[in-house]
């Protein structure tokens, strides 16, 4: 068997796939359900509902606040109790809507039965159907970074899809929800790669598994034996081989120029294997994005497993199912222990990307002392990027935040492997991403000016012409 790789740096963690052989469990409704109205990169979402309002399982809640963004549905049934604000798994206090759980009556308009659906027997699934249902459901990546999924099917004028490639890497340490998913709902998957087909465009598709899922490959290859227009690409176990930029050129071999450059520019529409079954489910059941897979895990966890978890579950109560934190100080990630974020309260919801809800001990997540800096290049060496982390995370800390723009600091995917592989054990990371943030920033300001003296420019030529 052939295995893809990217081209560029990698680490090897251990994974700790504690859960992947235990099959998901239905976790149980919350008492109270929380719906932060920014589950996905872009505008918030709007509220449409107000306190003391009767909802479905599927009602809307908050329509999208624009182009890029998505609305927000319930998946409990009951009564709002507020709108207020909350703490999300960022950390930052947000818009939220609470819900009084009352029942499970779900909208009569969702198909809840188990018959599967094929794109055959559906003519009236135009390109265009399939985009406007998707957006309408507020289907989103579902791999953590929550990006509008019907914004990645209308690429700009500027690029043309030739490929759909889905993402079922999961290269994180720990997390298996994506592995239950194809082995639970194989068929579901490749309908839903079938639509995002159709939408995009496109004549192909490619599934990357890495190869520590021998499983799922051989399950997916079978079922797609004898087509030619969907492909299983086993890929060689390395991270972050499930970043969007080095999933392409494991795939198809070609590389994303730097930002604003994105898949699309060579040709790649990238999606989650969620996403995949979420755009099936929309498209087929006209159900809404209002449940995903979650992996509960780790090293000192009782009974780690993976669940069917609603929208608005506290992670206490997923916490909880699982037999409690362990003894002793822990660190709870929402996703893995290389990208996730760890969160100040147990009543942080499960959202639309909640993959993982990790729990590391103190021996796991102790920072150790940090030593100066040796120069022996590792940083560079496993930088999937091309970057110099070591250098990015010095300009950043005195920063010089002009040079940190000319190092091309915004094609940094914060990965970690640099901060994982640093002898010093230097906050190699910690200081990038600050960097990049004032960057960024830096960046948006400009182009908010430039946009601005556009229009001026604009709006005095027309005045003279009017003049004259």
């Amino acid at each position: 068997m052939k295995l893809h790789t990217f081209r560029k740096g990698g680490i090897h963690p251990e994974e700790h796939k504690l859960t992947a052989e235990s099959p998901t469990q239905v976790a149980e409704l919350p008492k109270v359900a929380i719906f932060p109205l920014s589950q996905h990169i872009g505008a918030p979402a709007k509220a449409v509902v107000n306190r003391g309002d009767k909802v479905k399982v599927g009602t809307l809640l908050a329509e999208a606040g624009g182009f890029v963004s998505a609305p927000v549905y319930s998946s409990v049934s009951g009564t709002v109790a507020k709108i207020d604000t909350s703490i999300d798994a960022t950390g930052y206090r947000q818009p939220v809507i609470f819900i009084n759980v009352e029942g499970d009556e779900w909208e009569p308009s969702i198909d809840r039965s188990e018959q599967l659906e094929t794109l055959d027997r559906h003519p009236e699934l135009t390109p265009e159907e399939i985009v406007n249902r998707v957006r309408n459901a507020g289907v989103t990546g579902m791999g953590g970074a929550g990006f509008p999924t019907h914004v990645k099917l209308c690429p700009p004028p500027t690029a043309k899809a030739e490929c759909v490639i889905i993402n079922a890497v999961e290269c994180e340490p720990y997390i298996t929800s994506d592995y239950r998913l194809m082995m639970e709902h194989p068929d579901e998957i490749l309908v839903g790669v079938e639509l995002l087909m159709k939408a995009a465009r496109v004549d192909k598709a490619y599934i990357g598994i890495e190869e520590n899922k021998p499983e799922a490959i051989r399950l997916l290859t079978g079922k797609t034996q004898g087509r030619t227009d969907i492909e299983v690409v086993p890929l060689a176990q390395k991270y972050p081989q499930g970043g969007e930029k080095q999933l392409v050129d494991a795939v198809i071999h070609r590389q994303v120029p730097a930002p604003p450059a994105i898949p699309v520019s060579v040709g790649a529409v990238v999606q989650n294997v969620g996403t995949a079954f979420a755009t099936y489910q929309a498209v087929m059941k006209r159900k809404p994005l209002f449940e995903r897979y979650t992996t509960v895990t780790g090293k000192q966890v009782k009974h780690p497993g993976n669940f069917l978890v609603r929208m608005g579950t506290p992670f206490s109560q997923l916490i909880d199912a699982c037999g409690g934190l362990p003894d002793g100080d822990n660190k709870v990630l929402a996703g893995g222990p290389m990208m996730g974020k760890a969160v100040l309260s147990l009543d942080v919801p499960v959202c639309k990307g909640t993959n993982s809800i990790t729990v590391l001990t103190d021996a796991d997540a102790h920072r150790k002392s940090v030593q100066p800096c040796i120069r022996c290049g590792k940083c560079v060496e496993v930088c999937p990027m091309g970057l110099e982390p070591y250098l990015l995370a010095t300009l950043s800390s005195v920063k010089i935040y002009d040079r940190l723009e000319l190092e091309d600091v915004v094609s940094c995917i914060a990965c970690g492997s640099c901060q994982f592989t640093c002898p010093s054990h230097r906050p190699l990371l910690d200081n990038i991403s600050n960097g990049k943030a004032v960057v960024m920033g830096v960046i948006r300001e400009r182009a908010a000016k430039a946009k601005a003296a556009a229009a001026s420019r604009q709006a005095q030529n027309g005045s003279s012409a009017a003049a004259k």
